[in-house]
């Protein structure tokens, strides 16, 4: 079953390469972008945050993230130890909302 799957599935590339519907796509010969970080991530769950981040609509997760990231950013770049110290009680916040909105998401796709 999976070999006639298999060639089905190469006849219809096939044909939409001979019909021309597969050029002029949007990144056409451009390197296929890094998602490396789905690498360890269920299929539907990293095509779902793909869509919704094309979109323009990151969850909350996402927006964390970036944001911790900065801050960390911040907290190297800082000098004195009370910039130090506010940086990290920054970084320990975010950290702490960031894993609430992984466990949010986690228990929420459990089956």
């Amino acid at each position: 079953m999976t070999q006639s799957l298999n060639r089905l599935v190469e006849r219809q590339i096939q044909k939409a390469l001979a019909e021309g519907q597969l050029s002029g796509l949007s990144g056409e010969g451009k390197p296929l972008p890094d998602r490396s970080g789905e690498a360890f991530t269920d299929m539907a769950t990293a095509v779902a945050s793909r869509i919704m981040a094309e979109a323009g609509a990151l969850p909350e997760e996402f927006k964390l993230k970036k944001l911790l990231e900065a801050a960390k950013e911040s907290y190297r770049e800082a000098e004195g130890d009370d910039a130090k110290r506010v940086a990290m009680a920054l970084i320990a916040d975010l950290e702490q909302r960031y894993n609430i909105a992984v466990e949010a998401r986690r228990r929420f796709m459990a089956p």
